[in-house]
């Protein structure tokens, strides 16, 4: 073989050598770089249903054909991301829905009337009060009270007014206020108690004002008692209170401690005195929802075992999948993930809760336009003022800002259950989107409607407490 043949076949080898390389390279590529399916961007695929048959929920695969009309909009996007907006009214196809959002609204029966990605997780803010809400009522019901109780391990001298001993305060009322605390003051005045000859002792689970911290609680307890160290946000309160509970009083309560205050656990010798007890679960709750009230949130999420046990009564009572309702608080603030189709379900099992109990959305959330709080100054027209019933939901920062609103909708032609999950974009903006789809959709179901509601003030429903005793006790007055 001569010396170009030889070249020539080396030539040859090296080039196929080469070609192999090449080919094992770019496979490996494409297995490595396989895309993993992005969430999807609002508004790529419109499908508009305009008939009247329930919808199925929507999932992140290709529309099947339908022998439905439809009417189709699609953007610019890979098949993978396209999720479709069912709607049984053609004008909603053209609502602009603002940063990245989920919406899903039903009449009472089930069936779709706007479902725009109801299957993909949101931040809900605030709406995750709902849950918190709908799980203290199914735990405790509606009519329960908290009590704080008063002990004592002496003696009473109604001679001279004193107790002889130390006076002990359990409890874990989240609504225990200064206006509270007078009141107990002159419960311990109507038994003969004007003096403390001992200290002031609270279980380590005692909160007052507002204050998470048991002995912060007890001083605030010790000083608002006694008349000569009352503040005068406490007088105030107590006065409010007495105007609310259309109640007087011909004195002034007052109970002088001449020891500290300290936390520990009831001995076993102590002896119970009487119970404050709160206003009812349902009016605590109602005042949760209205104001929006994170602390109320927090603590009622607290005596369920925290937001991982509201969260299991959820999913357990609503049939609803894990993966779709993530919260990390009873309040909503921070983190959390639920979608709107498991908002909806949640909505629906309150519902059920509430009739069993002979009540309805608005015993418990804030009426829009009439109740005070976070929807006052919302659908409050002539045209629009208490046809809504719901729960908003606010994040400046988190998720790049965030804007909620879940509740039912009340129309001429029927009921309806609507969530509007907002995140990404301008808070100011979300709100105004939410006003406007829930108008149009009102003006597509024949117009809005007032439900029948009977007003109570706020902070006449929390006045509604009581004071029980152990037993028939006489008392001094």
């Amino acid at each position: 073989m001569n010396s170009f043949t030889k070249n020539k076949a080396a030539w040859l080898i090296v080039t196929a050598f080469v070609l192999w390389i090449s080919s094992m390279v770019s496979a490996f590529g494409q297995v490595s770089s396989k895309p993993t399916n992005p969430p999807p961007k609002p508004l790529q695929q419109i499908v508009v249903q305009t008939d009247k048959a329930k919808s199925q929920p929507t999932t992140n695969t290709k529309p099947q054909a339908s022998a439905t009309p439809l009417v189709t909009k699609t953007g610019s996007s890979s098949p993978v991301a396209i999720v479709p907006r069912k709607t049984s009214f053609p004008i909603l196809a053209d609502v602009d829905i603002p940063g990245y959002s989920g919406i899903l609204v039903e009449n009472i029966d089930g069936n779709v009337v706007l479902d725009s990605y109801s299957n993909y997780a949101f931040n809900p803010a605030s709406n995750v009060k709902i849950a918190t809400a709908y799980a203290v009522l199914k735990t405790f019901g509606p009519d329960y009270r908290f009590p704080t109780s008063v002990w004592t391990d002496g003696q009473i001298d109604s001679s001279t007014g004193t107790l002889n001993g130390n006076l002990y305060v359990s409890g874990r009322d989240p609504m225990f206020g200064l206006e509270h605390a007078v009141a107990v003051a002159g419960e311990l005045n109507r038994l003969g108690i004007r003096q403390v000859f001992g200290d002031l002792i609270v279980t380590d689970n005692f909160a007052m004002n507002y204050s998470t911290q048991a002995q912060s609680s007890g001083n605030a307890l010790l000083a608002t008692m006694n008349s000569a160290k009352r503040s005068a946000a406490a007088n105030r309160a107590w006065q409010n209170y007495l105007v609310s509970a259309r109640k007087s009083a011909l004195t002034i309560p007052s109970v002088e401690t001449s020891g500290g205050v300290y936390v520990q656990s009831l001995p076993t010798n102590a002896r119970l005195l009487f119970s404050h007890e709160s206003a009812p679960m349902r009016e605590i709750v109602k005042v949760t929802l209205c104001y929006s009230n994170n602390f109320l949130a927090e603590r009622l999420g607290d005596m369920l075992g925290g937001p991982y046990a509201v969260a299991r009564i959820v999913q357990m009572n609503g049939q609803i999948a894990p993966e779709e309702f993530i919260i990390q608080t009873a309040s909503g603030l921070g983190t959390n993930r639920v979608t709107p189709r498991a908002m909806i379900k949640l909505l629906r099992t309150l519902r059920n809760e509430l009739a069993r109990n002979k009540m309805t959305f608005a015993d418990i959330m804030p009426v829009a336009g009439v109740d005070k709080g976070t929807l006052e100054r919302r659908f409050d027209t002539d045209f629009e003022r208490g046809s809504i019933v719901g729960k908003t939901g606010t994040l400046g920062q988190t998720d790049s800002g965030v804007s909620s609103l879940s509740g039912e909708i009340q129309t001429k032609n029927g009921k309806l259950l609507f969530v509007i999950f907002n995140q990404r974009g301008s808070v100011n903006r979300f709100r105004a989107f939410q006003n406007s789809l829930v108008a149009l959709i009102q003006g597509q179901m024949g117009g809005a409607t007032p439900m029948t509601y009977n007003q109570v003030p706020l902070d006449v429903r929390l006045a509604n407490t009581r004071f029980t005793y152990p037993d028939t006790r006489a008392r001094v007055n």
